[in-house]
C-alpha cells in the first residue's frame, strides 16, 4: 500500500510517499480501507520529535490520528464490525494511508447520509469539542462563551454546540475569518489580531465579561481572554498555538479575588464512554442538519506536507483531509 512515512524529525519535506506493507489486525482490532484522513494540528508535533517520556515518536512512522473508509478486514473476537461497514475511527498513529488497523473501541459507524471528510471531522476536532462544551465548560443555557480561533476546525463545531446549549457565543478569529464566525451562528465576532480586543467582549457582554473562555491560543491573546471573564468564569485551556503558554503564576491574585478557575482538556477519552455519547449526538446533529461541518481544503495522498503547511500557516478555515481515495 501507498503511506506516507516519517524516517526522522524535521521540516515537512521529511513526509514521504512510500510502498508498506498492508498492516494486519490483530485481536479487538478492525482494518480500514481508508477513503480520508483528517489532518490535525497535533500531528505537527510529530514532525518535531513528537511529546517526551512514554508517548515519545518512534520513526519511521505512518502519522495520522484519524481515517474514515470501509471496514476490510476484523481481528479475532470483534463482533461489532464486519466487513464492508462504513467507519471512522481515531489511531495512535498510521492514518495517513491506504490501510490502518484501529481498535473498536475508537472506532465508529458513519450513516450513510455523512460524507467521511464530514465523519473525520467528528473525531479528533468534534469530540473535543463536544468535551470542551459538555465535560469540561460544562456550558449552561443562558450563559455566555468566548471560542477563541473559532474558524478552525474545533473552533467553528464549539460555536455551533454552544448555541445549541442556548448560550451566548462570542467568536474571535482573524479579520479575514470574522464572516465565516458569524455564519456558524456567533452573536458576536471579532478580531483577536486587533490591540485591546477583549473590550469588545465586555462590551458585548454588557461590562459583565464572559462565563467561559475556550483556549486555544496563548502568549498576548490567553492573557486578553483572561482578562475578560466574567467573576466565577472559567477558562479552558486545550492548546497553546502560538507556542506561549498562559502565564499562570502572574494570574494567582486575580483569579483567587474573582474566583475563576482555570482548568486543562486532555480528549473525552479521559473519562470511559464519553467517546461514545459525544460522537454519538454529533452524528445526530449532523444527520439533523443542526450542526455544519465547516470544510477545508482537501490534498491528495502525496501532497501532506503541504496539508500540514497549510494548517501551519493558520489561514486555514474547518476541516483539513487527505483525500486518500475517492
Amino acid at each position: 500500500m501507498k503511506a506516507i512515512v516519517i524516517r526522522q524529525p524535521g521540516a515537512f519535506d521529511v513526509l514521504q510517499l512510500e510502498e508498506t506493507a498492508i498492516p494486519t489486525p490483530n485481536a479487538g482490532e478492525v482494518l480500514i480501507n481508508v477513503a480520508v484522513a483528517g489532518i490535525n494540528y497535533a500531528d505537527m508535533m510529530l514532525l518535531r520529535g513528537g511529546t517526551p517520556g512514554p508517548h515519545a515518536a518512534q520513526y519511521p512512522m505512518i502519522p495520522g490520528f484519524e481515517v474514515a473508509g470501509i471496514i476490510e478486514a476484523v481481528g479475532a473476537g470483534v463482533t461489532e464490525f464486519t466487513p464492508g461497514m462504513r467507519v471512522a475511527a481515531v489511531l495512535e498513529h498510521g492514518g495517513y494511508a491506504e490501510y490502518a488497523v484501529a481498535p473498536v473501541e475508537k472506532t465508529f459507524l458513519v450513516p450513510d447520509s455523512i460524507d467521511f471528510a464530514d465523519a473525520t471531522a467528528l473525531l479528533v476536532q468534534g469530540l473535543t469539542a463536544y468535551g470542551l462544551i459538555h465535560d469540561a465548560a460544562k456550558l449552561q443555557a443562558g450563559e455566555s462563551i468566548l471560542v477563541e480561533a473559532a474558524a478552525g476546525g474545533v473552533g467553528s463545531l464549539a460555536v455551533q454546540l454552544a448555541k445549541l446549549a442556548g448560550a451566548t457565543v462570542i467568536g474571535a478569529a482573524s479579520g479575514s475569518k470574522l464572516e465565516l464566525v458569524r455564519a456558524l451562528g456567533a452573536d458576536v465576532a471579532l478580531d483577536y489580531t486587533q490591540p485591546g480586543w477583549s473590550q469588545q467582549v465586555y462590551a458585548a457582554t454588557h461590562g459583565r465579561g464572559v462565563d467561559v473562555v475556550l483556549e486555544c491560543v496563548g502568549g498576548q491573546v490567553a492573557l486578553e481572554a483572561f482578562h475578560s471573564l466574567a467573576p466565577l468564569g472559567r477558562d479552558v485551556i486545550f492548546g497553546g498555538a502560538s507556542g506561549q503558554m498562559l502565564p499562570l503564576s502572574e494570574l494567582l491574585m486575580p483569579m483567587s479575588f474573582k474566583g475563576i478557575s482555570v482548568s486543562g482538556f486532555g480528549g473525552p477519552w479521559l473519562r470511559p464512554g464519553r467517546a461514545q455519547v459525544a460522537h454519538k449526538a454529533l452524528t445526530e446533529y449532523v444527520a439533523s442538519g443542526q450542526l455544519r461541518v465547516q470544510r477545508g481544503p482537501e490534498f491528495p495522498l502525496d501532497q501532506a506536507g503541504a496539508a500540514l503547511g497549510a494548517i501551519a500557516s493558520r489561514q486555514t478555515t474547518g476541516k483539513v483531509v487527505l483525500r486518500v481515495r475517492d
